[in-house]
């Protein structure tokens, strides 16, 4: 298999001509955009000395960490443009008479492969591998036949994980839109009319604030509790789920959820973000840890006002009412006057009905599509160590 290293890449030649393939495409989905691909003013020269072609595929010469080194993608049908490559990456060319290009660059994602890339790199300042390493690289290679029929039940899987990449992107956009809609007051669902009322989160209810639980403590029993932290990398809009839990002993001095609070991270690293909202909707006992403001309201749809408590307009007057540099904080008086436009409460729950549906949607869909990554995963491992054979 003839391997080449490519072209020296020069800053200023670059936004016009040809398309080059460089580093930062080996991680992108395969096989590689050709449209999204950068332009080089290459040389006639260059062109005709560094012209790639359909199957192809590339590797890292180099990378930051060792698990990125010598990462693959390979190039789809690209007669209709002329496409280049970098002098970072390495193009390798399979023999079409022994070996399937889609299957050689499955196997060269393989564990067997992967293994094998990385423990033959060189780390110093950055992890780097040569096209000597590359060519004792392993590959199981079963006959050509055998090969394409792997290599096409492998991309029939990859083409129904694209269709539900795509199908949840249509979903999340269209919830936006709904939420852009409903959230407003710009949409009236059938049966609701008249004017939203304009309040203040203070007149809503009262607050109190969380108490203290340390990160040895967040895993000292069953109870759930909810750090302020968690409210920004693991919960969106309403809680469904934890990741602490703990002993009878800590809740003793933490202060204990009840169904229907809406709960504020009353710390975090820019205004832009200070004060994301979630809404506690579980039956069972949990806690609060330390900065969580916490507004226990008197009547209104938990769900609904998890949604809006996050839309721009009030994420905006949050961010105007955090206070710090390194870390923002933002109290419960400053919460408590935050001016929030809302419906009455059965149209709050008919839009938190709707939004909660298609939340339920979006996140059936991409169970399922990490369901299916799953099953794919398993095939190559079946399929490219030989240990499962196609008839």
């Amino acid at each position: 298999m003839p391997m080449q290293n490519g072209l020296f890449y020069e800053p200023n030649r670059k936004g016009r001509g040809v398309h080059l393939v460089n580093v930062g495409d080996m991680y992108t989905a395969a096989p590689i955009s050709i449209e999204t691909l950068d332009l080089f003013d290459a040389t006639t020269s260059q062109i005709q000395n560094f012209r790639a072609q359909e199957g192809d595929l590339f590797f890292t010469r180099s990378s930051v960490v060792p698990s990125g080194i010598a990462y693959c993608n390979i190039l789809p049908d690209c007669k209709e443009a002329d496409v280049v490559f970098d002098s970072h990456v390495i193009r390798v060319r399979a023999n079409p008479n022994i070996m399937d290009a889609r299957f050689l660059y499955l196997n060269c994602l393989g564990v067997h492969s992967r293994k094998y890339l990385v423990s033959s790199a060189k780390t110093a300042t950055m992890t780097t591998i040569d096209q000597g390493a590359l060519k004792r690289c392993p590959v199981l290679v079963p006959p050509l036949p055998e090969q394409r029929a792997i290599a096409t039940a492998l991309s029939d899987v990859d083409a129904l994980l694209d269709g539900l990449d795509r199908l949840i992107a249509k979903k999340r956009d269209l919830k936006q839109a709904a939420m852009q809609q409903l959230l407003t007051g710009k949409t009236r669902l059938p049966g609701f009319k008249g004017e939203w009322e304009v309040k203040r989160l203070g007149d809503m209810g009262g607050f109190l604030k969380g108490s203290g639980v340390r990160k040895d403590e967040a895993q000292s029993g069953d109870l759930p509790c909810i750090r302020y932290g968690e409210i920004y990398t693991h919960h969106n809009d309403y809680v469904l789920s934890y990741n602490s839990w703990i002993s009878s002993s800590v809740a003793s001095t933490a202060v204990r959820l009840k169904k229907g609070d809406i709960l504020f991270a009353g710390s975090g690293e820019t205004k832009d973000e200070i004060g994301k909202c979630v809404a506690f909707i579980d039956d069972r006992e949990a806690y609060a840890g330390g900065d969580i403001v916490i507004l226990r309201p008197h009547e209104a749809d938990p769900i609904f006002m998890g949604y809006y408590c996050n839309t721009t307009p009030v994420r905006k007057q949050k961010a105007s009412r955090g206070q710090g540099d390194a870390v923002v904080h933002i109290s419960a008086t400053a919460l408590s006057s935050v001016e929030v436009k809302v419906p009455s409460l059965p149209e709050q729950t008919a839009i938190a009905t709707i939004l909660s549906d298609m939340d339920a949607e979006l996140a059936a869909l991409e169970q399922r599509r990490n369901k299916t990554k799953d099953i794919k995963q398993a095939m190559m491992q079946e399929l490219l160590t030989g240990k499962t054979r196609l008839t």
